[in-house]
């Protein structure tokens, strides 16, 4: 099959870029599970973006920057927060239901999150990510140009090297077809990566099953550069229950007022930072990891309780009764929490228009490094990214000229057999998962990033020894994905010689005076 586009992702930024395309261009959107099935979906607490005049473009940029430490590309993030309030306002003409405010002048609600000056967060209650996702995908459904191709896992790109190219360009991808256990061949003439992140590749996150590095993983194969990928963020504030898989309690919580205590009920963010609740992200986490190995807890305390609960049920209706359902009261009690691993904020390098190392391949959203997080994402930029990248990357799509069509080889099983064991794969990926949370997690130290490189390059000899032998599934594409992707988490991790934003070392507690980003460069 042949399409002018293939975007590999169905969240925001690849739902935004087939939306921006689909009225000139033959689109085909590939994902893993369906079309809504993506962290986009997930995501609570809102967009940020300029769009009062109490608040100012250059006060989102200083924030973002501080949030940062030092590593933001400032050309990107002024292009970013310049080009917000366009985006939202294509998202409010599509007919995204943001929560309204009769008394604001924008006639919506704000609110604020840690790191930002100012109230610029637009939201959907506390299911931001739903209601922007459910809007969109019911344009993608209904578009005549788009295919959707679901329960579809990409294993990996057909590049110019592959076919015996004079140049590198990518032609297409692999796809395994889950349902018909079938290879396909798809050609295009421009393939767009829009994966999202690698949050599985740790024990606890707060991300869905899918986002096991897979765009990253396939992009440094086919030649790009990756960058920053000792920068995973992990959110302050999961859910501990051993029911709530993955359950995220909003950053708008705390911006709302929620305090974070000890089993005692004495508050602790103000001995950590001036800022307290509503410090960046990387500080809050790791106030909460300190505080649980110093007092050998499980889990802290949000509580948000005090407020009235007319209040806390109409700000938050999707914590609210979640919580509820699994026997907490967030009106009466404090919700037991615990930090997860949240956000890649590295990735594959990319321009602004979204373009990567590799001719005719893009990356946009969370699979992506364009120098908007630095290290440390500043909260509800993310969707931000995805709609500004995603826009820009079709507005480049557009104004290119169609390249020569290759004949793409079919996928060649005629040397592999049914596998044997899959138990191998289940328990590598648990290995995996384990030794990533405890020796490449929240505090870092030279013997415990060594001792995990030593197991990821027994991993990675075992895995590549059972790909070469075995036909592909899914789970196995997985496993290989996320062992790559820790791979570089690790290298990244390894060439930091300092502290910054979201990589602390114990070897290694001060920043440098310099700030410089970590590129490794594929073979």
């Amino acid at each position: 099959m042949h399409f002018d586009i293939i975007i590999i992702g169905s969240g925001l930024a690849g739902m935004t870029l087939a939306l921006n395309l689909a009225d000139k261009k033959k689109v085909c959107l590939i994902t893993k599970r369906g079309l809504v099935d993506g962290a986009s979906n997930l995501a609570q607490g809102g967009i940020a973006a300029v769009l009062d005049n109490q608040d100012s473009t250059d006060a989102h940029i200083k924030d973002t920057l501080i949030a940062g430490a030092g590593l933001c590309n400032e050309e990107t993030t002024r292009f970013i927060v310049e080009h917000a309030k366009a985006a939202i306002d294509w998202l409010i003409n599509l007919g995204v239901p943001f929560t309204r405010d009769a008394h604001h002048e924008t006639g919506f609600h704000l609110t604020r999150e840690g790191g930002h000056s100012h109230r610029r967060i637009i939201h959907a209650a506390d299911a931001t990510g739903e209601a922007v996702i459910k809007t969109l995908s019911g344009k993608i459904r209904a578009h005549p140009h788009i295919t959707v191709l679901e329960d579809h896992i990409a294993i990996d790109l057909i590049t110019g090297r592959k076919l015996g190219q004079a140049d590198n360009a990518c032609h297409g991808v692999y796809v395994l077809d889950r349902k018909q256990d079938k290879v396909l061949s798809l050609s295009a003439d421009h393939t767009v990566l829009a994966t999202g992140g690698a949050g599985k590749v740790y024990l606890y996150t707060t991300n869905p099953d899918i986002a096991t590095g897979d765009g990253i993983a396939m992009g440094w194969r086919a030649g790009c550069r990756v960058a920053n990928m000792e920068f995973i963020q992990f959110h302050p504030t999961c859910l501990y229950h051993p029911h709530a898989k993955s359950f995220l309690i909003s950053e708008a919580v705390r911006g709302e007022g929620g305090i974070l205590r000890l089993p005692d009920g004495s508050r602790f963010m103000p001995q950590h930072d001036e800022r307290a609740e509503l410090a960046p992200r990387d500080i809050v986490a790791r106030a909460i990891d300190f505080e649980m190995k110093k007092h050998g807890l499980d889990c802290v305390y949000l509580d948000i309780s005090y407020k009235p609960a007319r209040f806390i049920q109409e700000h938050f209706p999707t914590i609210y009764s979640h919580c509820h359902s699994l026997g907490i009261d967030i009106t009466k009690q404090p919700i037991p929490v615990v930090p997860a691993a949240h956000y890649t904020c590295g990735g594959l390098v990319t321009d602004l228009k979204g373009r990567t190392d590799v001719p005719r391949l893009y990356a946009i959203g969370e699979v992506a490094c364009t120098g908007l997080h630095g290290a440390n994402r500043l909260a509800s930029n993310s969707l931000l990214e995805c709609l500004i990248l995603g826009r820009a990357a079709a507005e480049d799509i557009l104004t290119a000229s169609p390249p020569p069509r290759l004949d793409i080889p079919a996928w060649d099983e005629s040397r592999v057999t049914d596998p044997d064991e899959e138990i191998v794969i289940s328990h590598n990926w648990d290995e995996l998962r384990r030794f990533m949370w405890d020796y490449v997690g929240i505090v870092r130290t030279n013997k415990r990033l060594e001792r995990a490189q030593h197991r990821i390059n027994l991993l990675h000899d075992e895995i590549h020894e059972y790909y070469s032998h075995f036909r592909v599934s899914n789970d196995l594409i997985e496993l290989r994905n996320l062992v790559q992707t820790a791979d570089l988490i690790v290298r990244c991790a390894m060439a930091r010689h300092e502290s910054r934003g979201l990589h602390f070392s114990r070897d290694y507690p001060q920043m440098a005076a310099q700030a410089i980003n970590t590129v490794l460069t594929p073979n």
